[in-house]
């Protein structure tokens, strides 16, 4: 408080004293005017009671037991905020897969529902959404370089309609091979497979991993695919008969969906693989580094919440990872004759046996 402040109260609790029978009117009228200052705030700081309506965009299929358990973290935040689904909060939904041939439709659809804002998974997806509209707020999850893909302005002010939680640094590239290189020390060509379509972004991944393989003296050799059945015939095609290859699979949508033929692959070929998603050494890959996808699930649910109470997704900053995960399977790194150092376990988050 300011002196002159503290004069307005005294001068304020003289007047009182000096006027007795008025103490009782001048309270009403202040308990008055603080409860009309305070509706509105209680209004936001509540759900409404009326029902609202949020989409979501899942860019693989209802199956997929990880996206399953992705949406679920997503529902639970959102609940947990006062958001109950077919109580006050309608939940459209809609499942895909790496091909714009289904996430198209699906976005068209949800954007035809007019939600008053939508969830949208991975980089797919978001462009997917983002070509069905331009005012429909938009959070995304799981979207790498969304400034340098032109998805928004900034991190700090993305601005339009869109905002949300990234995936992944682009130094996460060198780390994949490095880590690669800790566990089977004797890996000289490595096969990085991406979809050109589904990651855009993988020359800023191959940048800092052709820096490491230098460093590591690795071959990183890029094997783009657009067809799951080209998989193989292209892995194999880069490697040739070498008995010391590996294989790294970055951050992308269709290798995710498209995994246990990845893993299969590896399998066959006896290939040391690390992946950016734990799903894959849990179904039988070798190791995984990468962020915790649910936990931006979870972020991003407040996201949501906000907006639906009135803040512009232009205006909140879009947020990096905070959770990485390194995760080993100690059954596959025995059945391809790997010995995994003890330093390289103990830092492990989860180690599968």
């Amino acid at each position: 408080m300011n002196v002159k402040d503290g004069r307005y109260r005294a001068a304020l609790t003289r007047s009182v004293r000096a006027d007795t029978p008025c103490r009782s009117t001048r309270r009403v009228f202040l308990i008055g005017v603080g409860a009309s200052m305070l509706a509105p705030w209680a209004a936001r700081a509540q759900p409404a009671d009326r029902m609202r309506r949020v989409g979501v965009l899942m860019n693989r299929p209802a199956g997929d037991r990880d996206a399953q358990a992705s949406f679920g973290v997503f529902k639970q935040g959102l609940e947990k905020l006062g958001w109950t689904n077919g109580r006050n909060l309608r939940l459209d939904h809609r499942w895909g897969t790496a091909d714009a041939k289904t996430l198209r439709p699906a976005a068209a659809e949800l954007v035809g529902l007019q939600p008053e804002v939508i969830l949208a998974s991975a980089t797919d997806g978001l462009a997917a959404l983002r070509q069905e509209t331009r005012t429909i707020p938009i959070v995304f999850v799981s979207v790498s370089d969304p400034v340098g893909q032109g998805l928004v302005a900034s991190l700090a002010r993305p601005g339009g309609n869109i905002t949300g939680f990234t995936a992944f640094e682009f130094s996460m590239g060198g780390k994949w091979l490095q880590l690669l290189k800790d566990v089977a020390p004797r890996v000289a060509r490595v096969a990085v497979v991406f979809n050109p379509v589904t990651a855009p972004y993988y020359a800023s991944f191959l940048e800092p991993m052709q820096a490491a393989a230098r460093m590591l003296a690795v071959e990183a050799i890029p094997v783009p695919v657009r067809d799951p059945a080209a998989i193989e015939g292209a892995v194999t095609a880069a490697l040739g008969r070498e008995s010391q290859g590996g294989l790294v699979a970055p951050s992308d949508a269709f290798t995710s969906i498209h995994r246990a033929q990845v893993i299969a692959l590896a399998a066959r070929h006896r290939l040391p693989a690390n992946y950016a998603f734990r799903f894959f050494p849990a179904e039988g890959g070798l190791m995984s580094y990468g962020i915790d996808r649910t936990d931006l699930y979870r972020r991003a649910a407040p996201y949501v919440d906000r907006i639906l109470r009135g803040e512009k997704p232009g205006s909140m900053p879009v947020q990096q990872p905070t959770k990485f995960e390194l995760v080993i399977n100690l059954k596959t790194a025995k059945a391809l004759g790997l010995a995994v150092s003890p330093a390289l376990l103990g830092l492990a988050d989860q180690v599968i046996e």
